[in-house]
């Protein structure tokens, strides 16, 4: 059975519309607690949430369903994804939930699925979830006395907080560096602050007043401008920015100046491989990433392998491998040593045990290499298939035929947004610039 509700990074849709209401909500719970009670121990289920609105309406429908077939749940509140993965692992739980829309607007919100292991399901196990769903669900419907229990972890943040220092180098600290962190009133606002205060830093967080309404909005990994702006108000080091959900990050130099997920893990595979910590001689990284990370990688005898996007698509690549780097340009960065999933907070703990230990500005510490000019330009759509309409075919034969071997182009359809990506790269800008531009006006036309 193909999937239907998932997409490449769990279920998304705007709230209290399907998916993403009460009611699937609900069966969600039901269909997945029945997939996973395996064994005749009993069985538990963590959900963490970030800070939307619809939360509230998410998190109960769950923990409903989920109790509804004798699983026992814990509720930790706002934690970033990779806490609720990393806690799913601790506390020995048979599935773990988040719910969140990571980067998009509050009205979206979105449901991601890990399994005991802590890993994101597979396609195979989600399509039979959502089979389960399209049946019927009175059958695994538990017996009364074997309804299930929720109850809240109330030191959920303490044990993600001592796990995340946990990452950094012992005997070395933060003391010295100026901070700006933005948690994008999302998942993070308590547990990213705290952590890099108690490693010692001087920290200036922002995007840390959530109301239910103003995750990611003009602040996060996705709007920089607050970013840049408190870094070069407050005269810091650096600024850190993750989004929604705390799985993403970017950061800003000392100029305010963006620095991307493919420098960033540029920094952290030339230290891992120094240190010989880099396993598979290679990082795992998406058909986004520029060629300049490429190339800076072959020149220290190491590889790039790329996989389609999405970070559950890197890290099943990474397994298959036996890779422990790998990530995306927007900023997904997996450390395998460390955890399951994107970490933006852990990847950050990396990056800074190199600014901390050279001395040097972040500028000259996390510019590893220049990028070859890319463009990447995204056309809404309203349905359909404009991918298979024969002047977009015609103009994007014309954009690889011009770009030739100097160049690539990428057209993709976003997995979580009724977009289109658009994407070129190459050693003329200007060239790249016509490209996508004449792809963009075909797409438009149709989209």
């Amino acid at each position: 059975m193909a999937r239907r509700l998932f997409g490449t990074d769990g279920i998304r849709g705007m709230a209290n519309s399907e998916p993403m209401t009460a009611e699937t909500s609900l069966r969600v719970g039901m269909a997945a607690g029945a997939q996973f009670m395996r064994g005749s121990h009993r069985h538990r289920v963590v959900i963490g949430k970030d800070t939307r609105l619809s939360g509230y309406m998410i998190e109960p429908a769950l923990t409903a369903g989920f109790i509804s077939v004798g699983m026992d749940v814990i509720l930790v509140g706002p934690m970033p994804t990779p806490a609720v993965a990393m806690l799913t692992r601790s506390l020995r739980a048979d599935l773990g939930v988040m719910v969140s829309a990571s980067h998009n607007a509050y009205e979206d919100n979105g449901i991601k699925l890990f399994g005991p292991d802590g890993y994101k399901l597979s396609d195979d196990v989600e399509a039979e979830i959502e089979r389960r769903m399209a049946g019927g669900l009175a059958e695994s419907l538990a017996p009364s006395a074997k309804l299930g229990r929720a109850q809240r972890l109330e030191d959920a943040a303490g044990r993600y907080i001592e796990y995340a220092k946990n990452t950094f180098p012992k005997g070395r600290t933060l003391a010295g560096l100026k901070i700006v962190v933005d948690c994008a009133n999302g998942a993070a606002y308590k547990v990213a602050p705290t952590v890099l205060w108690e490693l010692e830093a001087e920290v200036i967080p922002i995007g840390v007043a959530p109301d239910g309404f103003n995750i990611n909005r003009n602040c996060g990994s996705t709007a920089t401008e607050a970013l840049r702006t408190a870094v070069i108000t407050h005269h810091a080091h650096l600024g850190i920015a993750l989004d929604g959900d705390a799985d993403r990050l970017v950061m800003a130099d000392e100029n305010g100046q963006l620095i991307d997920g493919d420098q960033l893990m540029a920094v952290i595979a030339e230290r891992w491989h120094q240190d010989g910590r880099l396993q598979g001689g290679s990082i795992v990284a998406t058909i986004m990433s520029n060629l300049g990370l490429e190339r800076f990688l072959v020149e220290r005898g190491l590889s790039l392998t790329r996989t389609k996007v999405g970070d559950r698509y890197v890290l099943e690549e990474m397994r298959r491998s036996g890779c422990n780097l790998g990530g995306e340009q927007s900023g997904h960065i997996i450390l395998s040593d460390f955890s399951t999933t994107g970490d933006g907070l852990i990847a950050a703990l990396q990056i800074l045990s190199v600014i901390a230990e050279q001395g040097r500005r972040v500028s000259e510490v996390c510019r590893k290499f220049a990028p070859m000019p890319q463009i990447l330009k995204n056309v809404r759509t309203s349905g359909g298939k404009p991918l298979d309409n024969d002047n977009v075919k015609k103009a994007i034969d014309a954009a690889r035929q011009t770009l030739g071997e100097r160049g690539r182009v990428v057209i993709r359809p976003s997995g979580t947004e009724p977009l289109i990506r658009v994407m070129a790269e190459g050693e003329d800008e200007v060239v790249i610039g016509r490209v996508v531009d004449g792809i963009v006006e075909a797409l438009s036309k149709v989209a």
